[in-house]
């Protein structure tokens, strides 16, 4: 097994080293995986011939701990972890979460809320002027003024507040070694403006070194939300590759300057990624603490993607990753599988063979090559673009290969599908082989919600594809004879959701005998196109005004109707149906989604709740007999089925 980076002085000294040039920072845990990005910028920087050290989750109320591997020669760069702090700790609806998979034992609290901005300024507090380099996901969605939603203002870019020299933002490698190589050659790191992918502050806009467009300074977005929405559409549009230009952001009498963004890596530079000597575990320091366990979904998994045409409005990925597809060779991934089967623990299974959307192997058109992406136009949604190519072919042949590789049982797809995607591709091969050789039981699609302005302010494809992708997966099915379930995504309170477009949704799942275990209440992370709608009420791709439920009551309703039948959402559902006038869905009928057990729990006293308000999280109180039939002499109470009905009915949600 490849040994770790060196997390200590001890792990230096048996190295024999007496210095080393960058010191790495995360809010992860350590794992040597290359599904955790500040690991991929390690592995890419040792490569590269610099000696480098991680410092994992260091103690920030404790400067000692930042200074625990001593100084490095040239300079410090640090990520929030894989996914933003704030996200990491709180819910959609701002509760602490109790656990943290990226955490030893799953140990909630051992990052700092915004932990980039608390590292960042540590690190200044003890090393002084030394160059510091700030990326990972926090960094990169908040580079410029951004709606923070738990403090519920627009906060300056994170550059600022970090104190850092320059920003990474979408990947990273390129960036990042193109800055080491120079540090490394004694350029100091106030010359290094014209690293693409990178964002730097500077006294005024002559320090920017490519074609560039202002945007609404801090100050302006901070006071008026219609600047706000102006400067996120330019922020989106800007954010490709190949046309994108400079985008500058006044803060005070400082410019935030963001450079063009990086070309993605090409195949060969994947392929090279990919195989650095990781060891594909945590390291064993947290053995004793129970592992990490966020390694349990990727060990055996594989990434053979990287972007996303799909361009949701509430995904970070269009302004992180980027539209542009790019993708490993075959060859690579055969070599990756084949080293997965002498793992010790390998029983057989790959457990993923996806990316951020799983069937996606090559840019949407040819056009893009040459001229980027279109600049007001998804590739998908509402309706796919003409010009798209969606071809499997090449993903076909991977897995089919994959499948033959000695040791390997079975191959799964468990990263999301853009099942319109699938539609559009007139050859039926890889769907009916999904189905047949690689669904482990259940597959996730995304439908999101079923009202076509909802999903049209989501920027997904319009229900009626869906059902078409649902009806042609039930057939295809039965065709292999096999029991394999859909598991449909939904999200309540989406900017442009209405609480009637929620019972319109929770009326629809009823009528196809659906009850979503797994609902997500809209969270608005820093940066998204969704977040600027919630904070603006603007949708910025028209500059229109937008409905959005911000109260969390409001919010609470939506997301009860998604999941009706709970017992504990029954005074939410009630209130919900009582408020859109839709009582006639209160009754004993099959299109009803809740029964009539007495009057609006909210309208009644301690003294008047029954005995169903209680079960569903109703105050303690006297049940209250009065208006309920006298039961027959069996003992079972009029107009209620048997236990055995009621079992039965069970059954049937089951299958």
């Amino acid at each position: 097994m490849n040994s770790f980076l060196p997390v200590s002085k001890q792990d230096m000294a048996e190295r024999g080293w007496e210095a080393y040039d960058f010191l790495l920072i995360t809010g992860d845990a350590y794992v040597d995986h290359p599904s955790f990005g500040v690991t991929v910028i390690a592995r890419v920087l040792e490569a590269g011939g610099h000696r480098v050290a991680m410092l994992a989750q260091p103690d920030w109320r404790k400067p000692s701990a930042f200074t625990a591997l001593g100084r490095p020669r040239l300079g410090v760069m640090i990520s929030g972890g894989n996914i933003d702090p704030m996200v990491a700790h709180y819910t959609a609806a701002k509760k602490r979460r109790s656990e943290d998979a990226y955490s030893p034992g799953n140990r909630a609290g051992l990052r700092p809320d915004r932990a980039t901005i608390v590292y960042s300024n540590r690190v200044r507090e003890v090393f002084g002027d030394i160059p510091v380099i700030i990326g990972g996901l926090e960094a990169s969605l908040r580079r410029f003024a951004h709606y923070d939603y738990w403090d519920d203002k627009v906060r300056r870019s994170i550059l600022l507040d970090a104190q850092a020299d320059l920003l990474v933002y979408g990947m990273g490698e390129r960036a990042s070694r193109d800055i080491a190589s120079r540090l490394a050659a004694g350029v100091p790191v106030s010359e290094i403006t014209d690293v693409k992918g990178t964002c730097f502050v500077a006294p005024d806009s002559g320090y920017c070194c490519y074609p560039a467009i202002t945007i609404p300074s801090f100050e302006r977005v901070s006071a008026g939300k219609t600047a706000y929405a102006q400067a996120n559409k330019v922020e989106y549009e800007e954010h490709d590759p190949i046309r994108g230009r400079a985008v500058l952001q006044p803060h005070g009498n400082q410019v935030l300057i963001a450079n063009p963004p990086a070309m993605p890596l090409d195949t060969a530079e994947l392929d090279f990624v990919a195989e650095l000597p990781y060891t594909r575990e945590p390291h064993p320091m947290y053995d004793a603490m129970g592992g990490v366990p966020a390694i349990e979904e990727v060990r055996f998994s594989i990434t053979h993607n990287r972007g996303c045409i799909g361009a949701c409005s509430f995904c970070s990925l269009a302004y992180h990753q980027g539209r542009m597809i790019t993708a490993r060779s075959q060859e690579s991934i055969l070599r990756e599988a084949a080293a997965l089967t002498k793992h010790p623990g390998f029983k057989g299974y790959i457990h993923d063979v996806g990316g951020p959307t799983a069937n996606f192997r090559h840019v949407s058109c040819q056009k893009q090559i040459k001229h980027g992406l279109c600049k007001n136009r998804n590739c998908l949604a509402p309706k796919p673009c003409p010009n798209l190519d969606a071809d499997h072919s090449d993903y076909l042949a991977l897995l089919r290969k994959l499948r033959q590789v000695p040791g390997v049982k079975r191959v799964f797809i468990r990263s999301g599908i853009r099942f319109d995607y699938m539609l559009q591709d007139q050859n039926g091969e890889f769907f009916s082989e999904l189905v047949k050789y690689h669904v482990s039981g259940q597959l996730k699609v995304a439908p999101e919600h079923c009202i076509d302005s909802v999903l049209d302010y989501m920027g997904k494809p319009h229900i009626e594809v869906f059902e078409r992708f649902q009806e042609k997966y039930r057939r295809l099915n039965q065709k292999h004879a096999k029991e394999q379930y859909l598991v449909p995504y939904l999200m309540s309170s989406h900017p442009g959701c209405t609480l009637k477009d929620a019972v319109a949704l929770a009326e629809y799942l009823n009528r196809r005998g659906r009850q979503p275990e797994q609902v997500q209440d809209f969270y608005p992370t820093p940066g998204t196109l969704s977040t600027c709608m919630y904070y603006t009420g603007i949708d910025p791709r028209t500059m229109k005004p937008v409905y959005v439920a911000r109260d969390p009551h409001d919010k609470a309703l939506q997301r009860a109707m998604l999941q009706w039948k709970k017992p504990q959402n029954r005074r939410l559902v009630l209130e919900a149906l009582h408020k859109t006038g839709r009582t006639d869905l209160i009754g004993y009928g099959k299109e009803c989604l809740i029964r009539p057990d007495g009057p609006a729990p909210w309208e009644k006293g301690k003294r008047g709740e029954t005995r169903q308000d209680r079960r569903s999280g109703g105050r303690p109180g006297r049940e209250k007999k009065a208006g309920r039939k006298p039961a027959r002499k069996s003992g079972k109470p009029a107009g209620r089925p048997s236990k055995g009905a009621g079992k039965r009915e069970r059954k049937g949600r089951e299958r």
